[in-house]
């Protein structure tokens, strides 16, 4: 925990100045599509966990991208999800979704550190941009860039979307809920 000193004002005018110890929270936010959540998902989720007291993940309200899920039915399959983690990582967890930009809403939650998943090396031009971008709106965050294992690094939620919809098996790349989920929405 990053510890900071307060000087408190009325221990000062009393002559017994002291200062006292504040303990600072790290929180993170690991903001994304989740559409829907896959195991290289869940696999920075737990990495993330591991490094801050409270993890929101958080998906956006407004998205330009084309989802199969709706917002209310990705933050349902990433409860589920998170429910089954171990509880010393599922109770530091908080899954939301938020309007407007990620910047803000970490203003709102009192983040200090987003999150962000790197799959493949072309992935890291896009990635670093936002950071950037993200550092401008807001100087009091930093973007932790995390790796899933090697096993989980080509998985994208589109060729999972893209797998379910030609009725392939998606064993390898999304937990069992997600995959009955898909399966509803690719009768």
């Amino acid at each position: 925990l990053v510890a900071h000193l307060v000087w408190d004002q009325r221990v000062a005018s009393s002559n017994l100045a002291a200062p006292t110890i504040k303990i600072m929270k790290r929180i993170g936010l690991y903001p994304g599509t989740f559409d829907p959540i896959t195991l290289g998902h869940i696999d920075i989720i737990k990495r993330a966990a591991s490094i801050v007291d409270h993890l929101y993940i958080g998906t956006p309200l407004a998205n330009k991208k084309k989802t199969i899920f709706s917002s209310s039915e990705r933050v349902s399959l990433i409860k589920k999800v998170v429910e089954t983690f171990p509880e010393n990582i599922k109770k530091k967890i908080h899954v939301v979704s938020f309007p407007g930009l990620t910047t803000n809403y970490c203003k709102k939650i009192s983040a200090n550190i987003i999150f962000r998943g790197l799959r493949v090396a072309s992935d890291f031009e896009y990635e670093f941009q936002l950071a950037g971008m993200n550092n401008k709106l807001n100087k009091n965050l930093e973007t932790v860039f995390l790796m899933a294992e090697i096993e989980n690094q080509i998985i994208s939620s589109n060729f999972v979307k893209e797998i379910a919809a030609l009725k392939g098996d998606l064993v390898q790349f999304v937990p069992n809920i997600v995959i009955k989920a898909l399966k509803t929405k690719f009768k």
